[in-house]
């Protein structure tokens, strides 16, 4: 697993991207086959799913799939037990009901809303930073990474000044490009880095997240499980968000219709928001599933054992949801978009996620309406393995 690159094409396609669509062959493989054989090595049988319809049934399927992470450890495939990240997104019932119901009261919109004076303030930092410096800027530096950084430490309760740690855990252990292993060292850092604040936070506890779960919910969890659910809050939350932001401006900044709407009519920002989430899926894959018995889906007979990959990206674009899909359209009608998964994993920080979009996209083009990219698009670089896609800089002029 220490490299990636050795798989074929098939396989890295939920992966892969031109610009900002899903490469052209996870479209013609939805259309012809929407779950797919995939090779993956060390024997494991796998799948890919890229429809809709598809998606959405193993994903809501809890019972007949798990998202366990010692699926992934006892197949002898170079992933030790140790490096189990914890959290919510690598475990099933009971753990996972056990441990979102713990999360659940702090990421009700009621509950949030305490955030949203702090998170038009932030944004209004970025912009004053920006206002001052000359020339060009990297919105995805000064803008699009900064604002979820400083939103979850309010949200964790944690210093601001650990932001500029929060980025670089996040960050890499989504890059693929140097291999699996790499990822899992990264998440292995993060948790390492994150059980200091947990120790700090049982000693004295904050009013933020952590602090609430010591003193509400103490004796139910131990440290290694809160250091696993503020690492599931901080890369759930972080580098998803910073490449939304980022790469959503990118695409105001090549549509002047759309960047004038946002910047004049508030009533557009919700409805777009949700086309953008759709359009962009910036989680391109799932949390693996591995089949607890033999079922039927859509026709695909799969194995107990095999795993499958859903590739959302490929389900946001499926001409199922309706005409042109490939296409951003903030006039659509929204449909139920799969942006932050579907079922007992849906992202808990997706209001959240949410709330930090609607307030920063207007912000940003009515403070520079003149705002425009200061290289020709075709000169940036994206991500190219990554299960969170991303541009790497965004340099634009102001003025």
């Amino acid at each position: 697993m220490s490299k990636m690159s050795f798989l074929p094409d098939a396989t890295l396609a939920p992966l892969r991207r031109d610009g900002l669509d899903p490469i052209a062959d996870l479209s013609r493989t939805r259309a012809k086959e929407p779950i797919s054989k995939i090779w993956l090595p060390f024997g494991i049988n796998a799948w890919l799913v890229t429809g809709y319809d598809e998606t959405k049934a193993v994903l809501g399927k809890t019972k007949g799939f798990s998202s366990d992470f010692t699926n992934l450890a006892e197949r002898n495939i170079g992933v030790a037990p140790q490096q189990n990240p914890g959290g919510l997104g690598f475990s099933d019932p009971p753990t996972h009901t056990r441990l979102r119901r713990l999360l659940t009261p702090e990421f009700t919109m009621r509950r949030l809303s305490r955030l949203t004076p702090r998170i038009h303030s932030i944004v209004e930092e970025r912009l004053d930073e920006m206002a001052a410096a000359e020339g060009p800027v990297d919105l995805v530096e000064t803008f699009a990474l900064p604002i979820p950084a400083l939103v979850i430490c309010e949200l964790l309760g944690v210093p601001y000044e650990d932001r500029d740690d929060f980025q670089r855990h996040s960050t890499a252990r989504f890059d693929l490009f140097g291999g699996a292993n790499a990822s899992l060292g990264a998440m292995s850092d993060s948790l390492s880095y994150l059980h200091g604040i947990v120790q700090k936070q049982r000693e004295t506890p904050g009013d933020g997240l952590l602090g609430m779960l010591v003193k509400e919910h103490g004796d139910e969890v131990d440290d290694q499980e809160l250091a696993g659910l503020a690492d599931g809050v901080l890369t759930g939350g972080l580098e998803t968000t910073a490449s939304m932001l980022a790469l959503g401006t990118l695409v105001l900044l090549q549509a002047p219709e759309y960047f004038a709407a946002i910047r004049d009519h508030d009533d557009v920002v919700d409805p777009f928001v949700e086309e953008l989430l759709r359009y962009l899926t910036v989680v391109q894959v799932a949390f693996p599933r591995f089949a607890r018995e033999d079922m039927e889906i859509a026709g695909t007979r799969i194995s107990a054992g095999d795993l499958v990959l859903c590739s959302l990206s490929g389900a946001n674009r499926d001409e199922k949801l309706g005409p042109d899909m490939e296409r951003v359209d903030p006039h659509r009608q929204a449909p139920s978009h799969l942006a932050f998964g579907y079922g007992i994993h849906r992202c808990i920080g997706a209001e959240l996620a949410k709330m930090e979009l609607r307030a920063a996209y207007p912000a940003l083009i009515r403070r520079f309406p003149e705002m425009r990219l200061a290289v020709p698009a075709e000169k940036l670089s994206f991500r190219k393995l990554s299960i969170v896609y991303g541009v790497d800089e965004l340099p634009v002029l102001l003025r």
